[in-house]
């Protein structure tokens, strides 16, 4: 249910700018459950940028916020296109992942595995394999986490249900950092996580789950590295192939997400790897992920034109253009 304002928070983003609130979840949670609540969702966006640009905390959380803003469209609007219409691709789509937790919720775990091929079907008859029907399938898997209470292994096997591979792989992915996300949140911790062997579950997950794990993996691993990133890039090295270039593709991302995409940082976090087979799938990580958080490909274009050696960038370039495509 979602709760009215506290008073308190003076239903404004200013009173969660204000000192000693910057860094409070709950005040953002409750203003932007409200926003949406009252039907101005758009305006929780705007809100929600601008404070981004002038708020540290917003921006290191953006994603877990755009999850609020999408959970309460959900439990507002009960409908998957008509909660995407209101939507926004602001800070890796988080939004849409929010949305289908909440739907997830309000349907419950019986009829989610029931109907699961149903719950996307609007979104994948309008814009098959589109970035709206990933963003739909893969938020699923969010919401399959959320309904099973976080039982990973019975999470994924559910995801199999889905009609075919596109489908359960964008689902698997969900699931997968829903599991990593349990332990950056607070409050959660993930109980397919381990300190002593930071490559778990992806060592231990079916063949067709490892893809999607190792995808996702790093951004545990560099918690248990102490975001040492030469650390990561040599674990990554002891991880089968083709799953090393995988891990390394993840550690990619943690690059450009963790520095919120920008083109220096990003490049020298990358060329940290020892090999050019390291840094190449880094440069491939991260440039997907430039993408995904501008939506656009004039930054990661940027990135491509930084890289060291030419045939890194040629390859970079290549991907920038293709997944772009995808948009």
């Amino acid at each position: 249910m979602i709760r009215s304002p506290d008073k308190k928070f003076n239903n404004s983003a200013v009173s969660c700018r204000s000192e000693g609130r910057t860094e409070d979840f709950e005040c953002w949670r409750v203003y932007f459950e409200a926003r949406v609540q009252s039907g101005q969702t758009k305006q929780a966006f705007a809100d929600a940028k601008k404070s981004y640009d002038e708020v540290q905390y917003v921006k290191t959380n953006c994603h877990q916020l755009a999850h609020v803003i999408g959970r309460a469209a959900g439990k507002k609007y009960g409908d998957v296109s008509k909660a995407f219409a209101e939507g926004d691709n602001w800070c890796w789509s988080g939004y849409y992942h929010g949305v289908m937790e909440s739907i997830a919720g309000e349907l419950g775990v019986d009829k989610v595995l029931a109907d699961i091929n149903s719950i996307c079907q609007g979104v994948r008859l309008e814009r098959e394999y589109s970035f709206f029907h990933y963003n739909c399938v893969h938020g699923l898997g969010h919401g399959i986490m959320a309904v099973l209470d976080n039982k990973l292994f019975e999470s994924l096997e559910s995801c199999t249900k889905l009609d075919g591979n596109w489908q359960q792989e964008s689902c698997y992915g969900g699931a997968f950092m829903e599991n990593v996300m349990n332990e950056i949140n607070s409050g959660h911790k993930s109980a397919h996580l381990k300190i002593d062997d930071p490559l778990y579950p992806c060592t231990v997950v079916a063949e067709k789950f490892k893809q999607q794990c190792y995808l996702m993996q790093t951004s545990h691993v560099l918690i248990v590295a102490g975001q040492d990133y030469s650390k990561v890039f040599s674990l990554c090295s002891s991880v089968e192939q083709p799953y090393d270039a995988t891990c390394f593709q993840s550690l990619g991302r943690d690059a450009s997400g963790s520095t919120s995409s920008d083109v220096s940082r990003t490049k020298d976090l990358c060329e940290t790897g020892s090999t050019d087979h390291a840094i190449t799938n880094c440069y491939i990580g991260a440039v997907k992920d430039f993408i995904s958080y501008f939506h656009d490909d004039s930054q990661a274009k940027i990135l491509c034109q930084s890289a060291g050696m030419e045939s890194i960038r040629e390859i970079c370039f290549q991907i920038a253009t293709e997944y772009h495509k995808s948009f």
